[in-house]
């Protein structure tokens, strides 16, 4: 006799990323940090090895005042100066003309699973990428929905067709579509769509929206650390032809832009040509706000509207700092592994590079023999993620040639 529910999945959750972070300390602490390359964690590292904490976010953050941060946000939708910073952040100087409201969730994955559960049905499907962080799947599953993948690539470039295909099969069996586009600096790939490719995504739900509403959830996390600077919000601008039938719900996290995993901050930005439609869904996120997390942290929210104004340069030329270390990171495995003949999935920009291992058999061989020559990756769907976000320069360097011989001993 159980006492949950009686569809509750009482699977334990296989958390394979935990095990082999674990694996890779145990091993720097009995063979030292520079026998051993973790290569695991999601998180921005400097060249020391130690975690990334912004003095421009946390000195300002520890200088609040004790009751701001004890204090309730002033609405379980977000402080309204929050709401409408995340709005012009996000935005920024892209010229939207769109209707456009902002909820304050618990971090981008906040921001998604509310989409995932007031958009569909339970039993219904979502539309995700065939490679994709793994917790689009585990918050499907909580919110009883099924999946369907995309292949994400088509050669080098966005798979237009397996997306087209996906879509169109799944809003011919249940009348409306919730799409996952995790756009710019995509995880675990590190692919950023262009923006023709935007046009394209834009033009064809505009044509299968006739057939029911259309959601885009556009998850962008990483957009922060896109090599583009200024220019990475430009694809927003093509969300401004989406006819009144489609709605796009972007995800977005402090938690990344900031460097501030653990305070759980971010926000659901709704834009649509229909001012209805968007306050419908505004409502309905606000009651799902109130009966899952009720507030967001408050010194949280204080502390993005302040740095992202009036400290903004400060803010933004000590992040530059990390993203141009980033790029030099990324940069030098992906020269070696070209040199090398490693496969990889095409890459842009972002935290991680994911190696091509399409056969699943395969990269679980590849994965243990790498931990076997103290490499200390993540598997993901057809491929191996390599976090050169937490990686040194000096760590990155031979790496690819190294993976690339510990993978030839399996062909």
């Amino acid at each position: 006799m159980s006492f949950m529910k009686q569809s509750a999945n009482l699977q334990p959750i296989e958390d394979t990323v935990f095990a082999v972070v674990s694996m890779a300390k145990q091993d720097i602490a009995e063979h030292g940090a520079d026998a051993v390359v973790d290569a695991t964690i999601g998180s921005l590292y400097d060249e020391c090895g130690k975690l990334v904490a912004y003095q421009n976010v946390f000195d300002h953050y520890n200088a609040i005042a004790k009751e701001v941060k004890a204090a309730y946000a002033a609405s379980f939708t977000g402080n309204p100066g929050y709401r409408a910073q995340v709005k012009n952040w996000v935005l920024q100087d892209q010229p939207i003309h769109l209707n456009a409201s902002v909820i304050a969730t618990p971090g981008g994955t906040g921001a998604v699973n509310m989409t995932m559960i007031n958009v569909l049905e339970p039993g219904q499907t979502v539309v995700l990428p065939e490679i994709c962080w793994g917790s689009y799947n585990l918050m499907a599953a909580q919110a009883g929905l099924q999946t369907a993948a995309y292949s994400m690539f088509d050669g080098d470039h966005f798979n237009l067709p397996s997306f087209k295909e996906t879509c169109r099969r799944v809003i011919a069996e249940q009348g409306r579509l919730l799409a996952v586009i995790n756009d710019p600096c995509h995880n675990p790939t590190g692919y950023s769509m262009s923006l023709d490719e935007w046009r394209q995504v834009v033009r064809f739900l505009n044509e299968l929206s006739e057939q029911g509403p259309c959601v885009i959830l556009n998850d962008i996390a990483y957009i922060d650390y896109s090599y583009q600077g200024q220019h990475s919000r430009d694809y927003l601008n093509c969300l401004n032809a989406m006819n009144e039938n489609v709605l796009t719900v972007i995800a977005f996290s402090c938690s990344k832009t900031l460097t501030s995993y653990g305070l759980r901050c971010g926000a659901a930005l709704i834009l649509g040509q229909d001012e209805q439609r968007v306050r419908e869904a505004e409502i309905v996120f606000e009651k799902t706000a109130r009966a899952t997390w009720s507030n967001i942290p408050n010194a949280a929210m204080e502390n993005f509207t302040w740095i992202t104004t009036e400290n903004r340069a400060a803010f933004e030329s000590e992040k530059q700092i990390y993203v141009d270390l980033l790029k030099q990171r990324s940069a030098l495995f992906i020269q070696e592994a070209d040199a090398c003949g490693l496969a990889y999935y095409p890459y842009k920009e972002g935290f991680f590079v994911t190696l091509k291992t399409p056969d699943n058999n395969l990269r679980d061989q590849y994965h243990e023999k790498l931990i076997a020559n103290h490499i200390y990756t993540v598997k993901v769907n057809k491929g191996i993620r390599v976090a050169v976000c937490s990686l040194s320069v000096a760590k990155v360097k031979g790496l690819a040639e190294r993976m690339k011989q510990i993978l030839s001993t399996l062909q």
